[in-house]
């Protein structure tokens, strides 16, 4: 059965295209710098958004109109799977991830769900042996189900602690047994609402115990993904302990487990935190802590996580400018933690949707690699500190000083000269490639 026949193969056809179903810039085999667009951009497609949300709100029901809608149970179940690895070829996309609520339904206890997503591991397998797709990476919904009010790792029941382990553990063996490149941690729950009845110190710990036995666990499996933890600052609860790049990174630290996990960033949740995408990318590139990404982006107009399909070009170029400068994104990927807005309901909107994030991270490396070559950025930051680079300055990162002699040389200062940031000219010249892009005239 063909879920979306209305569809052909989406194919590059280049930005003078008028073809809806067809891709304006996203060109798979094209080279940018020493890796191909494929290669650098590794997309993947998020599994609930697109396959299992009905487009419900905090204030009105679900509107998508989906051709597997009638199917109930395992059966529906078993039609998602054979919708997604259709719109995965169609697509042409190499990855794709999951929560385990995803793809199976839980059942009336856990080993009845966990029969459940047994049986439809099982078809997956079939279907990855004959597809291009892989798994990016696949983690355990610790959230949805009342059992987790009070959290998950951070709850305070010991049972929910327990539970939530064990799915987690069956998360790892299901990661390994389909391949996963990552395995990511996201604490939907992990975090408090007051501190008024909450013992922060102890689900701190208990969280920082649980990441631990997951470790050790992979190596007792030979499990050998990238583990990831997915910074998010509230919603829903007030306060989360992954807040943002640099609080997971202090955790991290603090436990012991710096070593064994990188990030997973998610343009949303960095706005959610008060930050910009760039912010959080950079923070984990810097520290080496950079994995993997979350291609969406939010509404600034409204204060929740509204999981919107990018088509900022501005804030695309900026992220894979972070991107080409980590190197690439090793084991990870851009992943589009995305779902079409309420409005746009019909299955169309589908490929619509993907096909605008994959066109706008396509301008985003081009225009970032560009301007890597052209050293705009980069010769910018270095005629601006370029006082560390001799005299005193040179002393002060070279560890050579102390406040004695920077007192000595702060009093023989007749004066200090600052310069200009010029913010204004490197925002217009980046408006300047952007243009380019667009109208096809840079040259690599």
């Amino acid at each position: 059965m063909s879920y979306f026949s209305n569809v052909n193969k989406i194919k590059y056809e280049g930005a003078t295209s008028t073809n809806p179903y067809a891709f304006k810039f996203y060109n798979p085999e094209e080279k940018i710098g020493a890796k191909t667009m494929e290669e650098y951009l590794r997309f993947g497609v998020a599994y609930w958004h697109t396959f299992t949300a009905d487009l419900s709100d905090p204030f009105g029901t679900g509107t998508a109109n989906r051709p597997w809608k009638n199917y109930q149970g395992m059966d529906l179940s078993k039609a998602r799977v054979e919708a997604a690895f259709e719109l995965f070829e169609k697509l042409n996309v190499p990855f794709f991830c999951f929560h385990d609520v995803d793809i199976a339904p839980e059942g009336s206890n856990l080993r009845e769900t966990y029969k459940n997503i047994d049986t439809i591991i099982s078809m997956m397998k079939d279907y990855m042996k004959d597809s291009k797709t892989k798994l990016l990476w696949n983690t355990a919904n610790n959230f949805t189900n009342p059992r987790f009010v009070h959290g998950a790792a951070s709850s305070n029941n010991a049972d929910v602690f327990a539970y939530s382990a064990a799915k987690v553990k069956k998360g790892l063996e299901i990661g390994k047994e389909l391949g996963a490149e990552n395995y990511v941690f996201w604490g939907g729950r992990e975090g408090y609402e007051t501190l008024l009845n909450t013992d922060m110190k102890l689900e701190m710990d208990n969280l920082g115990r649980f990441f631990h036995m997951a470790v050790d666990y992979a190596k007792e499996i030979n499990f050998d993904a990238q583990f990831l933890i997915e910074p998010k600052p509230k919603e829903p609860t007030t306060h989360q302990y992954d807040f943002d790049v640099a609080t997971g990174y202090a955790f991290l630290q603090n436990y012991n487990l710096q070593d064994h996990f990188k990030f997973n960033i998610e343009a949303n949740h960095a706005t959610l935190a008060g930050h910009t995408f760039e912010h959080e990318l950079r923070y984990a590139r810097v520290n080496n802590m950079l994995g993997s990404v979350d291609a969406n982006q939010g509404d600034p107009l409204l204060g929740w996580d509204t999981d919107e399909f990018p088509t900022d070009l501005y804030s695309a170029t900026l992220a894979m400018y972070e991107v080409i400068k980590n190197g690439g994104l090793g084991r990870g990927g851009l992943n589009f933690d995305a779902k079409v807005r309420r409005g746009s309901f019909e299955v169309e909107d589908l490929f619509h949707a993907h096909i605008a994030g994959m066109d706008t991270f396509a301008v985003g490396l081009k225009v970032a690699q560009k301007i890597i070559d052209d050293n705009i950025l980069d010769g910018v930051v270095e005629e601006r500190y370029k006082s560390y680079t001799e005299g005193i300055g040179l002393d002060i990162v070279e560890g050579k000083t102390d406040f004695h002699k920077l007192e000595k040389h702060a009093l023989g200062l007749s004066e200090i000269k600052n310069q200009s940031g010029r913010l204004e000219r490197i925002k217009t010249t980046i408006n300047q490639y952007l243009l380019k892009a667009y109208a096809g005239e840079l040259d690599f």
